[in-house]
């Protein structure tokens, strides 16, 4: 049986120098000294696009972190059950907790816009965070309360997991986050990234960086509250395999994508991650492309799923032409080029927990956008990292670092 958050005695870290912040019960750990902007938001964005982004680039997040509770069984229970579970591991998670540790392994300098309280929880969050070289100065620290945690039941046998969250209390408000705090996070920062919790928290932080002119990428992993207007305010969207279509209504992922960029005329691409069947994305052109050459969006996904290499164990992108008119019926069209993008074949024993996949897909992807990679490259480095995610228990214990042999070819 899993144990209660409460009852666990988790390892602790002292939290120094911790000052008290206006606000009731609200303590921040010392914010770091304002770095001076690198030219900003519109460099970045050249530099992204261009290729000649950094490696050290900063990417602030803004979202979830929290405990996970990992208890691998040998097949999900029956109500009324009782089992023993196999292993049990504890471990830091959250969207945002997750997806920025995968892109500091890579080598980029996160921050964490976020809250947790001043429990045993909440301290082994922040020391996994900073451990990984995270920035926790942006992390509120409530004196009373609870931090986030998730139950995590791993099945060994289908291995998939179902997952059951409890929010951290009291949740973070746009009132504890200071202009001055909310300016100096921003200051010099690349990219922003939001997993669509702390909506009211994230849409001020969104506002700012549009203002800014810093691009932004949201992770639509199902429908939320507060996702609508972050949307607005995105350049890039990762979302998972049902969002498009439950988001759009449409009749098929290609209609739902051709739906998306029509409606958000500001997103640079949209991707959709597709499990063991890897992902596909649709990226808008700069110049409109000529509607004599009007293509349909199913059967261009369906051309180039005959080009796919079934004997390929290691990640691909089959790219279709630059710069097409892609129509989809009772949508309209957009000027762009679909990329379908294959996952890496895992062999069964080396399968151990595909918590966290899609976190660690996107953090590869801020990484490849803060470096300018082409999506040719950016996707199948982004399914080798999410490959290597699943090979350990839990989302973080298998994050690769740049380093990492599996990666050298990128």
């Amino acid at each position: 049986m899993v144990p209660c958050a409460q009852q666990l005695q988790l390892p602790t870290a002292p939290l120094h120098a911790l000052r008290r912040q206006a606000g009731k019960g609200v303590t921040p750990l010392p914010r770091p000294r304002r770095r001076l902007r690198r030219g900003i938001a519109t460099a970045a964005a050249a530099a992204m696009a261009s290729g000649s982004g950094s490696p050290n680039s900063v990417v602030l997040g803004c979202g979830g972190i929290s405990v996970d509770y990992l208890a691998t069984v040998a097949s999900f229970p029956n109500p009324d059950d009782k089992i023993r579970s196999l292993t049990l591991k504890v471990q830091g998670g959250g969207n945002t907790g997750n997806a920025l540790t995968a892109a500091a392994r890579l080598g980029l300098r996160p921050r964490i816009i976020s809250k947790v309280a001043n429990d045993a929880q909440g301290r082994n969050i922040l020391s996994e965070l900073q451990a990984d070289g995270i920035d926790t100065s942006y992390i509120l620290v409530a004196e009373d309360g609870n931090s986030p945690f998730t139950y995590i039941i791993v099945d060994e046998q289908t291995k998939t997991r179902t997952c059951i969250h409890t929010p951290g209390t009291p949740p973070l408000v746009p009132e504890e986050l200071t202009k001055a705090n909310l300016a100096s996070a921003l200051d010099g920062a690349d990219i922003v990234y939001f997993d669509v919790r702390l909506h009211d928290t994230a849409l001020v932080v969104a506002e700012e960086a549009s203002q800014r002119k810093i691009p932004i990428l949201i992770d639509a992993e199902r429908k939320r509250e507060g996702l609508d207007e972050l949307l607005n305010f995105a350049s890039y969207v990762v979302c998972s395999a049902k969002f498009p279509q439950a988001w759009t209504g449409a009749s098929s992922i290609p209609v739902a994508l051709v739906s998306m960029l029509s409606r958000l005329p500001n997103i640079k691409f949209v991707i959709v991650t597709l499990g063991e069947k890897g992902c596909l994305m649709l990226e808008r052109s700069m110049a409109d492309a000529s509607e004599t050459g009007e293509i349909d969006a199913e059967l261009l996904f369906e051309s180039l799923e005959k080009k796919i290499d079934r004997s390929s164990t290691m990640p691909k992108c089959i790219a279709s032409q630059s710069n097409l008119r892609i129509s989809a019926d009772g949508v309209g069209s957009i000027s762009g080029r679909l990329l379908l993008g294959t996952a890496e074949v895992i062999p069964p024993g080396e399968l151990i927990d595909t918590t966290g996949a899609g976190d660690a897909f996107i953090g590869a992807v801020l990484y490849g956008l803060c470096t300018g990679m082409p999506p040719e490259r950016m996707l199948p480095f982004a399914a080798q990292v999410a490959g290597c995610g699943c090979r350990g228990l839990g989302a973080r214990s298998s994050l690769p670092h740049r380093t990492d042999p599996r990666l050298a070819g990128y």
